[in-house]
């Protein structure tokens, strides 16, 4: 029995058993690689689930980190921090929102992304209006209302009965939307992209449409940012592409590269309606998490969103021509280092081989393979990639 095959075992011994877990004990990772408690190598395509933007052990990131953890890590929302303010600065001078709120994890925010929205139409003397309208296949987190959130009959099994006040539509049929708004109807919550869902995208046309029906009908639009945020597309904010901005936006994953942390940035006029006592997190705002999303926040402007970028265009072109090749194949579609490869028949073969050859891979709605590896991935390192997917295809 190896190590990786010792460890696991201890780990069933103790963990409740609530992932499909590979077999595989990761001990360190540099760039773009990590390693197991062997020493073998693999490339990490799946980047903690499009959270390490930097890749791993990133010097600045370390050393933010360390530098931090010699200061202050955690102090409560009782008192500011200079990290915190910081971050709410350049979240706040970068996008459409005036005010954040810091919390925990994309679950998290996406709650209070919800409460707020709620809280601000108490406010506006319209109490009925707290539903809001969300879409199928979407993904929104694993609390009890993101589940009634999520449009995904499998994350709900088992939990009945939902928290009231959700319902879904077809994603990107605006009609379909129309229909189903309520004098009840709060807020509409969508993912520019469906990343649970198979690397869907929203149309510009589509998201201009749900603007102007939200602005019509006097409904918040909540954009869930958690994957698609910090440059995972190619631009800081993936609404950046079509210009159309939210009311509300979550943030979390790559937000602090690593470093568990989320956010829900506002306009002002609508963050207003939060007052003390409303909302809180214990954890949220703490100056280790926040230090280390401001540097990452750095590194994406000075050269990581340009890397995205170039490197994304070159894996989409490559991906493009293994299309071509391999009838398996269906569609690639992508932009910047999110990109979906489907397929005809289940990919959960092509990810194992993928392990055994040395590549992480994830796949999700079973067919289509979803590449969010860390954002300094090199062309070298995509040609590595392509080279083995070629192989198994």
């Amino acid at each position: 029995m190896d190590n990786n095959q010792q460890l696991i075992h201890r780990a069933n011994q103790v963990l409740m058993n609530t992932y499909a877990r590979f077999p595989l004990v990761l001990s360190r990772g540099e760039g773009a690689w990590v390693y197991d408690v062997e020493g073998k190598k693999y490339l990490d395509l799946v980047g903690g689930i499009a959270v390490n933007l930097l890749g791993h052990s990133h010097p600045r990131l370390v050393k933010a980190l360390s530098d931090q953890a010699k200061e202050l890590i955690h102090v409560s929302n009782l008192y500011y921090n200079p990290p915190m303010i910081e971050l709410a600065e350049a979240l706040t001078q970068n996008s459409f929102a005036s005010k954040v709120f810091f919390c925990n994890s994309g679950a998290e925010a996406n709650e209070g992304a919800v409460k707020l929205a709620r809280k601000y139409f108490k406010e506006k003397g319209q109490p009925e209006r707290f539903r809001a309208i969300t879409m199928q296949n979407s993904f929104h987190g694993r609390t009890l209302a993101m589940i009634s959130a999520t449009g995904q009959e499998k994350v709900k099994k088992g939990f009945e009965p939902m928290v009231e006040g959700f319902s879904q539509v077809t994603y990107g049929d605006l009609s379909a939307l129309e229909k189903a708004i309520t004098p009840e109807t709060a807020a509409v919550l969508l993912e520019l992209v469906q990343g649970e869902g198979g690397v869907v995208f929203a149309s510009e046309e589509y998201l201009k449409g749900v603007r102007k029906l939200c602005h019509e009908r006097g409904l918040l639009l909540i954009y869930d940012e958690v994957q698609t945020g910090m440059g995972r597309t190619g631009k800081l904010f993936a609404y950046e592409h079509s210009g159309v901005s939210p009311d509300i936006l979550t943030l979390a994953k790559g937000l602090a590269g690593g470093v568990p942390i989320g956010a829900i940035l506002a306009k002002e006029e609508v963050a207003q309606a939060f007052e003390p006592g409303n909302h809180a997190a214990t954890f949220g705002g703490n100056p280790l998490a926040t230090r280390a999303a401001v540097e990452v926040l750095k590194l994406l402007k000075e050269e990581v969103l340009r890397n995205c970028q170039e490197v994304g265009a070159y894996f989409l072109e490559r991906l493009g021509a293994l299309q071509k090749k391999h009838p398996i194949v269906t569609e690639v579609r992508g932009k910047g280092l999110m990109i979906g490869m489907e397929l005809k028949e289940p990919g959960k073969e092509i990810v194992s081989k993928g392990l055994e050859k040395g590549l992480l891979l994830n796949c999700t709605q079973e067919k289509v393979l979803r590449f969010v590896p860390p954002l300094i991935l090199s062309k070298a390192e995509v040609d590595f990639a392509v080279k083995i997917l070629d192989e198994i295809l």
